[in-house]
């Protein structure tokens, strides 16, 4: 029987790295292809004025996918993709460092905080160029006049017109690269660090936080996985409504700043709005599935492979 509100923290040394890396990558992939739709259409709504294109998120799905099809639903998917090597080094990097914090500090909640933080710092130095370009391709289509840069027509092509490829992260590639210089692929990386280290530092304190109530009110019988399955979309929820703010300004000055001199106005012009209630929860449903739900099934992921583990060593 498992004792009440004793939820079990898996560390580093528990892990199997082999299976860990190989089957991680996999389930990373189909997560992102999932939830990807949704992250579409959260840069659509933050970047949009107003309600120039979508009233809200079920609208700019409809609209969407009656105007661009399914594959205006994964603009960017393939660039996205790169994101898997920082998604591998976030959980690697907290999980080393919660090891190291714990020589200092048996606080489950400082090496929460602590490895959530630094995690998010390298994740987000490694997927800030590739969100650059995938963000740019996303808007491609009904969002391209909001966007500073556009994939060239294929000109004989006008069969292949809504075709994703590859060829049209160059053209954004080559066309950041032209107007911004290597600094292009990084702007917005300061409010990019400002919205996603808060939002990881307090997802893992209040992940653990939720999983323990949640175990001192459930059954003494529910398994933890269960437990620790509905304590990540509740830690997720928490998060996001507290950052959004911050990733609507990185949205803005990542896709639509002509020049590096206009985006403090963008900053403040972008704060101004989501001030707003209506504003701040117009984009929070999209982000909270979208970021966060890669965050939950990567625990999720943990656990199985642990579990897997488990029951390869009981059969021996």
């Amino acid at each position: 029987m498992q004792q009440k509100g004793a939820i079990q923290i898996i560390e580093w040394e528990d892990l199997d790295k082999r299976k860990f890396y190989s089957l991680g990558v996999f389930m990373t992939l189909t997560t992102r292809a999932t939830v990807y739709p949704a992250s579409v259409i959260r840069t659509r709504l933050q970047v949009q004025k107003g309600k120039s294109l979508y009233s809200g998120t079920f609208d700019a799905f409809c609209k969407i996918l009656r105007a661009e099809g399914v594959r205006g639903l994964y603009r960017g998917f393939m660039v996205n993709t790169l994101t898997l090597i920082a998604g591998q080094g976030y959980i690697t990097t907290y999980e080393l460092v919660r090891k190291y914090v714990n020589q200092y500090s048996p606080s489950n909640t400082v090496k929460s905080v602590v490895a959530g933080g630094m995690a998010s710092l390298v994740a987000q130095t490694i997927t800030v160029p590739i969100d650059i370009v995938s963000q740019h391709l996303m808007m491609q289509g009904q969002g391209e006049h909001l966007t500073r840069f556009k994939a060239k027509p294929k000109v004989g092509l006008a069969t292949r017109k809504h075709k994703l490829s590859f060829g049209q992260s160059r053209d954004i590639t080559v066309q950041i690269f032209s107007a911004d210089g290597f600094r292009g692929f990084y702007r917005g990386y300061v409010a990019s660090l400002l919205t996603y280290i808060p939002n990881s530092a307090l997802w893992w304190p209040f992940y653990h936080f939720y999983a323990e109530q949640l175990s001192l009110l459930a059954p003494s019988e529910c398994p933890h996985l269960i437990l620790q399955a509905v304590a990540g979309p509740m830690a997720a929820v928490t998060a996001s409504t507290i950052t959004n703010p911050m990733d609507v300004v990185r949205a803005r000055v990542q896709v639509n700043s002509d020049n590096p001199q206009l985006c403090v106005t963008l900053k403040l012009k972008a704060v101004s709005q989501v001030l707003c209630i209506h504003e701040l929860f117009k984009t929070l449903p999209p982000r909270a599935v979208c970021k966060n739900t890669n965050m939950h099934l990567s625990v999720i992921q943990i656990k199985w492979i642990l579990r897997c583990q488990l029951i390869s060593a009981w059969s021996l």
